[in-house]
């Protein structure tokens, strides 16, 4: 399925190009799950995605365009166990190299895509009081296609108790618990700020937010 937009240029009032906003991918898929009577589970996918277009961030404009054709694979992880009653260990993870088809090898890499992503958590249920530990990591990615400037790595741990009362529920969570000084989001684009003569090429980036605690309250009815 296919259907096309055409937008106005804001510089001229004339029609733009038109651009295909749905863009057609295939894809495949082949893993394997392993589940025993211990509490324990796992499965294992390797895949392969191909787009015929890929959208990127156009930092000028604050906004996306279509790119050329990409092509992805690599591997998913996911086990989940609960080593005794109430105390669970699960974690979730993917290996992914990613490229754009039909540019010169060293200029095709697509940009802030992570190469590794990965979640952990235990959680421990005892009674009516539920605590939780859980761990986002993402790795450093590209931020030029040919790889020359990239966005460091990221992990932010955070940290969740809750009691049940019935009727209602008393949660407190610790967002980035280590207070880790990453960034959530980064890209790399040529900007001006008033005054400057010219446009300068520089990372722009959006960073994690500080340790921070927040109170939930739940009324169950």
């Amino acid at each position: 399925m296919r259907a096309a937009v055409t937008t106005v240029n804001p510089a001229t009032g004339l029609p733009a190009q038109s651009q295909d906003v749905l863009a057609t991918g295939k894809g495949s898929e082949l893993g394997f799950r392993y589940d025993n009577r211990n509490g324990f589970n796992m499965s294992v996918a390797a895949f392969e995605l191909k787009m015929d277009s890929e959208l990127v961030f156009v930092g000028d404009a604050g906004t996306t365009e279509p790119s050329d054709a990409t092509r992805r694979n690599g591997v998913e992880v996911a086990a989940f166990w609960e080593a005794r009653n109430g105390l669970v260990f699960d974690l979730t993870a993917a290996k992914t190299d990613g490229h754009f088809l039909g540019r010169p090898s060293g200029a095709d890499s697509i940009t802030d895509a992570h190469e590794l992503v990965a979640g952990a958590g235990v959680t421990l249920v005892r009674n009516r009081l539920t605590a939780s530990l859980r761990l986002r990591y993402f790795s450093d990615a590209a931020l030029t296609e040919d790889e020359s400037v990239r966005k460091d790595d990221s992990s932010i741990v955070n940290l969740g108790v809750s009691y049940d009362f019935n009727n209602w529920e008393l949660g407190i969570d610790v967002l980035n618990l280590l207070d880790a000084e990453d960034d959530d989001i980064a890209y790399f684009f040529e900007s001006r700020l008033p005054g400057e003569a010219a446009g300068i090429e520089d990372i722009h980036f959006h960073p994690s937010n500080p340790r921070t605690v927040r109170a939930t309250l739940k009324l169950k009815f």
